[in-house]
């Protein structure tokens, strides 16, 4: 670290300090013998700013009984300013936001016409300005401030310099003058080395200031710091100094007379900066040597009486590691930070800048610096609209909620920061400054950190959550900080994510009554209103169940139990493949949740309950926007005592493609974990080695494995005997040999009769008489109950049902008809019928809140033509929703009758997904083509075939049994090649910390194990739903019908988020569509009006907005902020390289440079100069 030694002799310091103390004493006590000067009370003031400064002003000038005048610009119409002065007038008409407040000629104008006495110019704009000072002196107006020429003297930073020299005060190594080119800085940096440091010479604030750390950096922040300090000063004159590494910014308040007497209030610590700018003030400065304060504030009240100064100002310095000094600049004007120092001192700077202006001395005002004093400590955070996580890139927008802090200890400077107010991108992102005292560092932080959590800021990113963890370091509470102090601590920037569910929920229900539901709806069938109500539950913790056993006893010991178990055990399969089969997946944690706690205490003797798995896993990520993993978490605290099932499609997982086998053996380790006990394998061709990694997987993870084949055909017809039981039992075979715990026969299309169920179980009881057999069937030809019945009577120890509401049809045989069945037999159930009629009430009226999904809006009976074509349950389904939708509902037995003839195409397969899926492709292909199976076999080699089929044809989900179907396979492939063995062999293990990593790079570092296993089960599907979630918040909260319908004008409902806290909501109106296609949608939520804008969909259609950048697209490059393009610096054609700038933005005064993220060729650009964009709008598309 470069550090430039000091020329001045420390003693030869010493004894001149001494000397001017001296001097310092001499002059306070005769300022009483000065020559008075005529005292001119100020009647009325204008403060040439805006924001929170201006009104600071005004509650001064109104506590000392002065009139006040605001001016504002044209986009400034609403801002709170003007209406806290007494009055308020239009500057800069026609001219740019910032222009307006540095046009001179208008504001003299304005203070003139309204006989104004006295001008404050606050700070910013044109406060460091000395032809404006100069300007007022010409108009006879009082200018709160020093002189023009000291303003001249100190606002020139290279003039300040030599004053500062002159005064013994020492200063960085820099030019002595503005430089006029980028040669000078080059041959600048040549003699002193890099880093250097680029500075306006007419203005601070961080503006035009940009640290240049090689050569490289040096012609691109030339360039970026002259067209700041241009945009904000009005002259973009540059100075360089040695950039001094690792420094304390210390600087020093002071106050002068028009009698020559100058003190000062101590000092403030500024080292919290990002870009220059400061975030955080302390005072008095934490851990600062009393001889360092002292030579400070001593070189600060020297170089004021250098130059004479008269008024407030601030001194700042660079202290280093070794508590050398170094003088920076003059701030000739009220700091933003000024609050700290009235804070510790007691003492209103800004009375004291209006009565000195009267022409009052110092001491008059009982200022005595030996009078002034700190007393504990204050600390200032500047609260802005800038998102810490992507760089502190200003945010704009309409602030829908803004809840600040009080109490004791706590101030607050703000201006428009209230519900409703918009923030712009053309001023300073400062929202409102947060001012905490206490006795020291510690209470004060601990002060301004509760009031921190106190805010509710929501429309606009803050930086809240930075400032937060600012509060909470050790280095901060107990050491020293520098300027690298955040450069140095990425750990501030691991920020607590703000959860703002309560207007994230408001915006999905707006989005819902203005666009109507988010999930795609079947049917055009509302919810019903009636919500189903739960039947009694004991308070106290339910009966034991199996689930017990398997924790005391293990697989091995469950299954032993489940094999001696005197009578049918059952499986629910309510809370899953129920509604799979009737509702499309669709129902809701929500209302399992509600009766789970009545499954616990009355259905305990269930073997299982299967509620997790298949379709159900990306469906609630898809269409649902719910974890998939939260569901299973809590169920499992509601149901701890009867095991779950899950289903797991083998080496597919849950998914319908190939996973690397890692990921496999992974996503069963933490189901597991989560409360998974029962994992039932299969594979939908019955391929044995996907079927055998499933298995270990799931037993490796401890789970329960019942290893289930797939059943299809008809073991009782002599004339079908591709799928015979021979077959069936070889394939047991091989399963039980493999460890099954369970063995399962899923019969997913319901073909079992009754008659091939008893030769199919009888065979296995007596191949497997210690092996506990499971059989699933589904309810499509209606013969369910009885084919389950004869399973039972042939030796099956479990049998798959659901409750009698949610049964029948393409679902499961009823619960309620098995439990009457068996009913005081030697199969007796042991369950209550009276429970099942309660368990099935409350389904029958949830049913209704799933109408527009429920199947039978378009099939009202089974059909025993499933024998014919063995459509699996939950596709027969889905297929006739389907044929419906695309106006094929009177050619539905068209569909069938194709999928039958499909199967045969495909060699007759084992129909269950995802070759279900597959069949179900070709069978729709070929309704839709007019074609018959025989055309498709002779035109094979010409035809566009589904994806799917030719990926099956292929290999990638396995071999089916008897192998492809030739030359039909071989005319479809042609030169595509082929998967050899199981597919997932050949893939490279999943890196799951790589996975993590890009997670939390995308969505925050709020990630979990689970997270990342629904990433690699389905990336896009998980990704969409984060971004769902990101928008809408938890809509796995709000009840089915709001989710799906939302609410009616003047409804009134609670939302649960979690315990003890409920949102009370009442929907108030609907506005009308405003010029940016939006609706405003009022609601009251816990007695507040709350309001949320949301974009009309159908109307965006018929107006021209600009095109946002797609999320994932590589090359589509969005803005990063919201502002307007200065330039552009790239053409449609170009080469350009990965970094390479592309153009600059500029918002909030600040410039930012959006680089190329890739190497490739400008394909389009959709910017030009000075076009206004929103975050996210695209800029340009590149094409690699």
């Amino acid at each position: 670290m470069l550090l430039l030694h000091l020329v001045t002799v420390r003693g030869v310091r010493r004894a001149w300090g001494l000397l001017e103390n001296q001097k310092v004493s001499h002059l306070c006590r005769a300022a009483h013998t000065a020559p008075r000067l005529e005292y001119k009370p100020i009647k009325k003031v204008l403060v040439a700013n805006r924001g929170e400064i201006a009104i600071r002003v005004f509650r001064a000038c109104t506590e000392l009984g002065i009139r006040t005048v605001a001016v504002y610009s044209e986009q400034d119409t609403g801002q709170m300013h003007r209406q806290k002065a007494d009055e308020a007038y239009l500057i800069g008409k026609g001219l740019p936001p910032v222009a307006a407040y540095l046009h001179i000629p208008d504001i003299i104008r304005v203070a003139k016409a309204n006989k104004v006495d006295a001008i404050h110019p606050g700070y910013g704009f044109l406060s460091e300005r000395a032809d404006f000072a100069l300007a007022c002196e010409d108009a006879g107006v009082r200018f709160i401030g020093p002189a023009p020429e000291v303003v001249r003297k100190m606002g020139d930073k290279v003039e300040a310099r030599a004053i500062a020299i002159r005064a013994g005060v020492p200063v960085v190594p820099g030019t002595d003058a503005p430089i006029a080119s980028l040669q000078e800085a080059q041959d600048f940096a040549k003699t002193y080395g890099y880093p250097i440091i680029f500075k306006a010479a007419y203005g601070g604030g961080g503006r035009g200031m940009r640290v240049v750390k090689d050569y490289e950096e040096l012609e691109e922040n030339y360039k970026r710091a002259y067209s700041e300090a241009l945009s904000a000063f009005g002259n973009g004159a540059l100075f360089v100094e040695k950039f001094i590494e690792r420094p304390r910014h210390i600087e020093v308040q002071i106050l002068g007379d028009k009698y020559g007497n100058v003190i000062h209030l101590y000092e403030r610590d500024c080292s919290i900066q990002r870009r220059h700018q400061k975030v955080v003030e302390i005072a008095p400065a934490a851990n600062l040597d009393p001889a360092l304060r002292k030579r400070l504030t001593t070189d600060a009240v020297n170089l004021a009486k250098e130059v004479g100064y008269e008024n407030a100002g601030t001194v700042e310095f660079l202290v280093d590691k070794n508590s050398n000094h170094y003088f920076i600049e003059v701030n000739s004007r009220l700091q933003v930070e000024h609050t700290v120092t009235e804070e510790v001192t007691d003492v209103d700077l800004v009375h004291a800048q209006l009565r000195v202006c009267e022409g009052r001395s110092l001491p008059e005002l009982g200022l005595w610096q030996d009078k002034i004093s700190v007393s504990g400590c204050a600390i200032q955070c500047r609260v802005t609209t800038e998102d810490p996580a992507r760089g502190f890139q200003p945010d704009t927008g309409r602030l829908e909620v803004f809840r600040s802090a009080e109490g004791m200890g706590i101030r607050l400077d703000s201006a428009s920061a209230f519900q409703g107010a918009v923030i712009s991108p053309h001023y300073d992102s400062l929202l409102v400054k947060v001012i905490a005292s206490g006795k020291d560092l510690l209470s004060a932080a601990a002060k301004m950190n509760r009031a921190l959590v106190e805010f509710r800021v929501r429309g606009v990113k803050t930086n809240i959550p930075f400032l937060q963890n600012v509060l909470t370091n050790e280095q901060f509470l107990h050491g020293t900080v520098d300027t690298q102090f955040i450069d140095e601590n990425p750990n501030l920037f691991n920020l607590k994510p703000v959860q703002n569910r309560a207007q994230k929920l408001l915006y999905y229900l707006g989005h819902i009554m203005v666009n109507g539901p988010t999930t795609p709806i079947p049917v055009k069938t509302k919810p019903s209103s009636i919500d189903p109500v739960v039947p009694l539950v004991p308070l106290d913790k339910p009966p034991a169940g199996f689930r017990d056993v398997l924790l005391r006893e293990g697989p091995e010991g469950f299954a032993r139990a489940v094999r001696a178990h005197k009578g049918l055990l059952l499986m629910d399969t309510t809370f899953r493949d129920a509604h799979q089969s009737l509702l499309a997946t669709r129902v809701r944690t929500i209302d399992l949740k509600r009766i789970a706690p009545f499954v616990a205490h009355n259905f305990s003797n269930l073997y299982s309950l299967e509620n997790w798995g298949g379709a159900t896993f990306d469906v609630a990520m898809r269409f649902l926007y719910e974890c998939p993993w939260r569901r299973l978490q809590e169920l499992r605290t509601l149901l701890p005592n009867v095991p779950f099932q899950m289903l797991l499609r083998g080496a597919n997982a849950v998914g319908y493609t190939n996973y690397p086998d890692n990921a496999v053996f992974k996503f069963c380790e933490v189901a597991k974990e989560n409360g998974m006990d029962i994992f039932r394998v299969f594979d939908s061709l019955n391929y044995l080695p996907n079927m055998l990694l499933g298995m270990e997987a799931a037993g490796a993870a401890g789970g329960v494995v019942e290893a289930a084949i797939s059943y299809t055909g008809d073991v009782s017809d002599p004339m079908r005997q591709k799928y015979s039981l021979e077959y069936y039992l070889n394939l047991a075979d091989e399963l039980v040999k493999a460890g099954t715990h369970i063995l399962a026969i899923k019969d997913m299309a319901g073909l079992l009769k009754p008659e091939a169920s008893r030769q199919l179980v009888s065979a296995l009881r007596d191949r497997f008489p210690d092996v506990p057999i499971h059989v699933h069937t589904h309810d499509t030809a209606g013969a369910g109950v009885a084919a389950m019945l004869a399973c039972a009577e042939a030796g099956a120890n479990v049998v798959d049902v659901a409750v009698d509401s949610m049964a029948g049809m393409t679902s499961q045989p009823s619960m309620g008809a098995i439990v009457a069945c068996t009913k005081g037999t030697e199969l007796d159930t042991g369950i209550s019928l009276e429970k099942v009629f309660d368990y099935s009430e409350y389904w029958e009226v949830a049913r209704g809140l799933y109408a527009p999904f429920d199947c039978t809006a378009t099939m009202k009976s089974g059909n025993a033509d499933v024998y014919e074509n063995e459509i699996p349950g939950g596709q027969y389904t889905n297929l006739h929703f389907q044929a419906h939708s695309m106006g094929l509902g009177n050619k539905f037995k068209e569909v069938k009758k194709a999928y039958t003839e499909a199967n045969k195409l495909l060699g007759d397969l084992i129909k269950v997904t995802p070759s279900s899926k597959i069949v179900g492709d070709l069978a729709q292909f070929m309704v839709q083509n007019s074609l018959t199976r025989v055309e498709v076999e002779e035109r094979a080699d010409e035809l566009s075939f589904p994806l799917s089929v030719v990926e099956f044809l292929q290999g990638h989900i396995g071999i089916p049994y008897g192998g492809f179907p030739e030359p039909f396979r071989s005319k479809v492939l042609k030169s595509l090649p082929r998967v050899e063995g199981r597919p997932g062999a050949s893939l490279s293990p999943l890196d799951f910390e790589a996975l993590e990593e890009q997670l939390r790079q995308a969505h925050g570092n709020d990630i979990t194990p689970e997270d990342v296993m629904s990433a690699a089960m389905y990336p896009k599907v998980f990704q969409d739903f984060k971004e769902f979630t990101s928008t809408f918040g938890p809509v796995d909260c709000l009840n089915t019908r709001l989710f799906l319908d939302g609410p009616k004008i003047a409804e009134e409902f609670e939302v649960e988020l979690e315990r003890g806290k409920t949102l009370h909501i009442k929907a108030l109106a609907l506005g009308d569509l405003n010029k940016a296609g939006q609706r405003e949608v009022f609601f009251e939520l816990n007695g507040q009006l709350r309001s949320v804008l949301v974009k009309d969909t159908v109307a965006m259609k018929e107006m021209h907005f600009h095109p946002k950048a797609q999320k994932g697209v590589r090359g589509q490059v969005g803005a990063p902020m919201p502002g307007k393009v200065l330039e552009v610096k790239v053409k449609e054609g170009q080469r350009v390289e990965k970094g390479q700038p592309l153009c600059v933005l500029t918002a909030m005064k600040m410039e930012t440079v959006v680089n190329s993220p890739l190497s490739g060729t400008i394909a389009k650009v959709h910017v030009t100069l000075d076009t206004s964009l929103e975050g996210d709008d695209l800029i340009l598309e590149i094409t690699e």
